[in-house]
């Protein structure tokens, strides 16, 4: 045998190896990638449950926000209505009032006057 011979068999020895290296890192990978597969349909069966349930509650919520701002505005419109029918009042019934307390007060003078001055 000559060291051709010799070299093209080391050739051939450590390409099999090589060879045999690689087909068992590709057995791996297959293996890694049929258990992501398994992985994310498993995720995907308990993800869209849950994505369709929040999908209903922002849809609820979407809903009680929309009454929650009629009622404010309700609210605001009933709040300028009191104000209003609170200055009507204020202005109606204060004159009234301060003459008529104004009145007492001078009738009261005049009574204690004529009680103890006449």
């Amino acid at each position: 045998m000559s060291g051709n011979d010799l070299a093209a068999i080391a050739v051939t020895v450590l390409s099999l190896v090589a060879s045999g290296a690689l087909v068992v890192a590709l057995v791996l990978v297959v293996a890694a990638l049929r258990r992501l597969r398994a992985t994310l349909a498993a995720l995907q069966q308990e993800t869209l449950p849950l994505v369709e349930e929040l999908r209903r509650t922002v849809t609820d919520a979407t809903g009680e926000v929309e009454r929650v701002s009629d009622l404010v505005g309700t609210v605001e419109a009933i709040s300028t209505r009191v104000d209003g029918a609170s200055r009507l009042a204020t202005a109606a019934l204060s004159k009234p009032v301060i003459k008529t307390v104004a009145v007492a007060s001078g009738t009261g003078r005049a009574a204690r006057r004529l009680r103890h001055g006449s």
